[in-house]
């Protein structure tokens, strides 16, 4: 059952992505065609470049002929750029705070201890400094401090590399517990996938970015790092959207974390997690007798 209330919180993390690669139009005035349909921010950039003849920088260094985006974004387009990236990073730092609040609340699983909370802290804190590098790499610019650039660029890709690592340990702790939920073991391994291969690009790219004649095979890694982390933005469309519906508690109650009329339910859900059998005397029934409430099978 699809509750309404909590189906707003899956926007978040689309919000986020349609802003990186979404939907815009871009009115083109030094060729006078009017208003062009391009996608995204990303993509209105590139596309906007190869309209206008993909033109040299004084940015682009020599023999580069592929433009970074830094390149791109510190030109004509600069507005785009930053509203780009603070529309992108706030909402999906909004999506880490939904998250962490929906499983503290219990409209996802919810963490079994300690740790797990810890966990999900990091990836937060993680989250809001590539948060920062990616908004300040987008104000000072290329052209005007290329060396502050460089560092904020570094803050992003780490900052939401490291974030990631700490969010996939929390959701492995989470699924030991939850075998049920399909969607933590598809969310981990997607977001594990992000991290081997952010992590092998972006080698690529610093290497070859500081290394003379490789500057257009630096471009074109740098293009496809920021690619491919639209798709991690998406996995959080996948980890909110059970929120929306309302048989997650009954999968809690099982493991004794949420409250019910009687306070006994936490003893009553740890019997039914750990196999061990309590006895209701005025009932007369031995707990494991007792109907179960339905887990949840589809997440």
């Amino acid at each position: 059952m699809i509750s309404l209330k909590y189906a707003f919180f899956w926007i978040l993390p689309l919000v986020s992505a349609g802003t990186w690669l979404g939907q815009y139009f871009y009115a083109n005035q030094r060729y006078n065609r009017g208003l062009i349909p391009l996608s995204g921010m990303l993509l209105a950039m590139f596309i906007t470049w190869e309209v206008e003849g993909s033109p040299q920088y004084v940015s682009m260094e020599s023999g580069q002929n592929i433009a970074y985006i830094s390149d791109i974004g510190a030109q004509g387009l600069k507005p785009l750029f930053i509203a780009g990236c603070c529309v992108t990073t706030v909402f999906l730092d909004l999506s880490f705070a939904a998250e962490r609040w929906l499983r503290h609340t219990g409209r996802l699983a919810k963490n079994m201890g300690t740790a797990e909370k810890i966990l999900s802290g990091l990836s937060i804190v993680f989250a809001i400094a590539g948060t920062c590098g990616l908004i300040l790499l987008s104000i000072f610019d290329t052209v005007q401090h290329p060396r502050l650039h460089d560092g904020f660029l570094l803050l992003f890709i780490a900052g939401y590399v490291i974030s990631a690592i700490f969010i996939c340990a929390e959701y492995q702790r989470l699924g030991v517990h939850f075998r049920q939920h399909r969607v933590l073991r598809a969310s981990f391994w997607m977001k594990l996938f992000f991290i081997i291969i952010e992590v092998f690009l972006a080698a690529v790219f610093i290497g070859t970015s500081f290394s003379k004649g490789n500057q257009n095979v630096a471009a074109i890694f740098e293009w496809v790092i920021a690619i491919i982390f639209t798709f991690y933005v998406f996995t959080f469309f996948v980890d909110l959207l059970p929120a929306s519906r309302d048989h997650q508690k009954a999968a809690n109650l099982e493991l004794g974390h949420v409250d019910g009329p009687a306070n006994d339910r936490h003893s009553h859900g740890y019997a039914a997690a750990t196999g061990a059998h309590s006895y209701d005397g005025a009932a007369g029934i031995a707990d494991n007798q007792r109907p179960k409430p339905p887990m949840a099978q589809n997440y």
